[in-house]
């Protein structure tokens, strides 16, 4: 039989669609991209605001529409989607054969063989599940890249957020077993490696009483084929100045920073349930950009959050102004049910909501331009991806500024010969709003 997997939302949720084509692949049942062809479709849903609610349910549709036009036995719905709304959504999409939660896709092989026996249910676990280096995974990632997922759940409890509720508290893979699967990954070609969890910076709490990111990466940098390490979703609280350190001096640890920082204002910070201040935060950002020589940081903000004044978002849009991110992500507030933030008071007006979104986002497309601008004449390593369709001598890819699919790319003029997965060294030509253009260096690659 054939399956085909829909893979929705961030990167830790992908992981768990290759740990389920792994486990899948090793009952004989093949994968196909082409929904037409699958016997066995399968979406791996996302429920984290609204908007990828709508997708998921939009893409579920879609693909039921291949139990009539395609050769579909059978429709599952997996992820934080099934695992938020479990018996609700099973009755309202009869098209959905069986919901398996977010903390049950090792049970991805008895929901295909219960419903194409012609059962419809339910698998739910307690989310005390976490992938290891015997889980079956089969990677969906180009061969040079791979996402490492170290930890499982959240143990923050901010109140615009669902996450812990659907995936649990902070569960921690053991050091060495994390370092076994990063070696295999290496061993197959993998250069970059990036860490992902819910919040890295927590990772080890739970296992060693204490955040233990730090020992984790030193034993990292010495497997020998791995060139990148990048480090995603690394909250404040536990960004210490250890951490600083190792980033600043270790050459493999890619000097990029994703701090997800939420707003600039005390009061708004205190409603979310975020333990930090402004203060704190410039203090930190400080602290980084003082220590660590050309690091690129990224960060995540929310508007309207209920109670918003106008003049606390314009607290937020100084601080991005003054603070210059290299990159930055911008969320208009998603009032999700069963969070402390649904029943506050003084709900922002989407209008609103949407009015800040493209201001905040105008502003940093124009702070966002003058950075890649600034790199002009600078020389960066860059990991090629891909060639131009219609320019030959054209390649592109990212170097340690930008992280796979969320930020812009590098495109390298006069490249004739680079293929996927090689290292050049390119020179900055021009900087444009997301992406930048330069030069190959001749003489300056390896594989």
């Amino acid at each position: 039989m054939k399956a085909g997997f829909i893979s929705l939302g961030c990167a830790k949720n992908l992981v768990d669609t290759e740990n389920m084509i792994g486990i899948l692949k090793e009952h004989g049942i093949e994968m196909t991209t082409v929904p037409a062809e699958a016997e066995i479709l399968i979406v791996n849903t996302c429920a984290f605001i609204e908007a990828a609610k709508e997708e998921s349910i939009t893409t579920i549709l879609n693909m039921a529409d291949f139990k009539e036009n395609g050769c579909c036995k059978t429709l599952i719905v997996a992820g934080c989607l099934g695992e938020r709304y479990r018996e609700k959504l099973l009755d309202e999409l009869p098209e959905a054969n069986a919901i398996v939660g977010a903390g049950a896709w090792d049970k991805i092989m008895m929901a295909v063989e219960e419903t194409l026996k012609g059962r419809r249910l339910i698998i739910a676990d307690d989310n005390k599940i976490i992938y290891d280096k015997n889980t079956p995974r089969v990677l969906t990632t180009p061969s040079y890249t791979a996402y490492v997922k170290i930890a499982e759940g959240c143990d923050n409890a901010c109140a615009f957020c669902a996450i812990p509720k659907i995936r649990g508290r902070c569960r921690s893979r053991k050091i060495d077993d994390i370092v076994a699967e990063v070696q295999s990954l290496t061993a197959k070609g993998v250069k970059e490696i990036n860490l992902i969890a819910q919040d890295t910076t927590n990772y080890g709490h739970d296992l060693y009483g204490s955040p233990a990111l730090v020992q984790l990466l030193k034993e990292l940098v010495k497997i020998e084929p791995l060139k990148w390490i990048r480090i995603m979703y690394s909250y404040p609280r536990y960004f210490t100045d250890e951490l600083i350190d190792l980033i600043a001096d270790e050459p493999k640890i890619c000097k990029y920073v994703d701090l997800p920082l939420q707003h600039a204002h005390n009061s708004v910070l205190k409603s979310m349930h975020r333990p930090d201040t402004r203060e704190s935060i410039e203090a930190l950002l400080d602290k980084i950009r003082n220590r660590i020589k050309g690091v690129t940081i990224r960060s995540t903000f929310i508007v309207g959050f209920p109670g918003e004044t106008a003049a606390q978002y314009q607290t937020l849009r100084d601080f991005v102004e003054k603070q210059r991110f290299e990159k930055l992500g911008v969320f208009p507030y998603s009032r999700e049910e069963n969070t402390p933030a649904y029943d506050m008071p003084n709900q922002v007006p989407k209008e609103i909501i949407e009015e800040r979104y493209h201001d905040l986002m105008s502003l940093q497309s124009k702070i966002s331009e003058e950075v890649n601008v600034e790199l002009e004449g600078k020389e960066l390593e860059v990991l090629i991806e891909g060639r131009d369709e219609e320019l030959d001598k054209i390649t592109f890819g990212r170097s340690q500024r930008e992280a796979p699919e969320v930020d812009g790319q590098v495109y390298v003029e006069n490249d004739g010969t680079s293929k996927a997965g090689d290292m050049v060294k390119v020179k900055i030509l021009q900087g444009f709003t997301y992406d930048i253009v330069g030069e190959l260096i001749e003489g300056e690659k390896h594989e």
